[in-house]
């Protein structure tokens, strides 16, 4: 018996989809799901499951986006052979999203036992929920939004970079809140910051994806829940990213910060009952 039922990768796919680049966690609310589904949540194959259908949410970055990433790839290209080429922007950019992922992939190897065991815990998700929404409460106050995205530098995508270690080692506090805060604390404005979010994100969550995919086959969750977790995922994650986009192109960051309290008192709540088990 598979883990993890069709049906059940089916719900867990939209929750991805939707979650995945909204700061809200979706690791977060993937564990909340899978508890309330009464899913082990720290059994190694649902880890592994967890982190393989996130690629079906960078497959839906990776079409949205389609035009700039060719346009960053074909700069960076260009400049590999070609030194008058290494001034233009787009050709900087693509080595500094290889540098920021650096720090959370060390760390990431280095941690795993932990974020595998203890660290993901929902006591620890629903904290880090409430304790990252100050974050971004502060970071978006904090923030000028006065830079664009041809504003930014390398020391600019080495701490939005770094941030995501944040998400990392406490699920519950997101990555995308964490780079989005950081962003804004940067002086980023709200659209910038999302966007650098989202290509920060690429080189880091496919790789925990293809790294986590041994596990997840391998410890008892089949290739059919996968292949429809990762699809549902991909699919709703595209009309989550153009969403947001548009979202935040007007509105600040106040409803997130309103739903992660919210959310973060309801796990306290589910687990102090006994509803669900951490």
């Amino acid at each position: 018996m598979s883990a993890i039922s069709v049906g059940q990768a089916v719900v867990l796919g939209v929750v991805e989809g939707v979650t995945e680049f909204l700061p809200v966690s979706s690791t977060g609310h993937l564990k909340i799901t899978e508890g309330l589904m009464h899913i082990p949540v720290d059994d190694k194959s649902v880890v592994g499951f967890s982190a393989v259908i996130q690629v079906g949410a960078i497959a839906a970055v990776l079409v949205y986006f389609f035009k700039d990433i060719k346009r960053i790839v074909t700069a960076w290209g260009r400049g590999l052979a070609n030194k008058e080429e290494r001034y233009h922007h787009d050709y900087k950019f693509a080595w500094w999203v290889i540098y920021s992922t650096i720090p959370i992939v060390l760390v990431g190897l280095a941690a795993k036992p932990l974020i595998d065991g203890a660290l993901g815990s929902l006591w620890v998700v629903g904290g880090s929920l409430i304790v990252g929404s100050g974050v971004m409460w502060c970071a978006d106050q904090m923030g000028r939004h006065k830079r664009g995205e041809d504003d930014t530098s390398f020391k600019d995508a080495m701490l939005v970079g770094c941030s995501q270690i944040l998400a990392l080692l406490f699920p519950g506090f997101s990555r995308s809140g964490a780079t989005m805060s950081t962003a804004l604390i940067l002086d980023l404005d709200r659209v910038a910051a999302t966007r650098l979010s989202f290509f920060l994100g690429i080189p880091a969550l496919t790789g925990a994806g293809i790294y986590e995919l041994k596990d997840a086959l391998g410890a008892g969750v089949g290739a059919a829940p996968l292949a429809v977790g990762t699809i549902v995922s991909f699919v709703v994650a595209y009309g989550s990213i153009a969403w947001l986009l548009k979202f935040v192109a007007k509105h600040s960051f106040n409803a997130f910060v309103i739903y992660r309290i919210v959310i973060g008192l309801a796990v306290f709540g589910l687990l102090a009952t006994g509803t669900v088990n951490a």
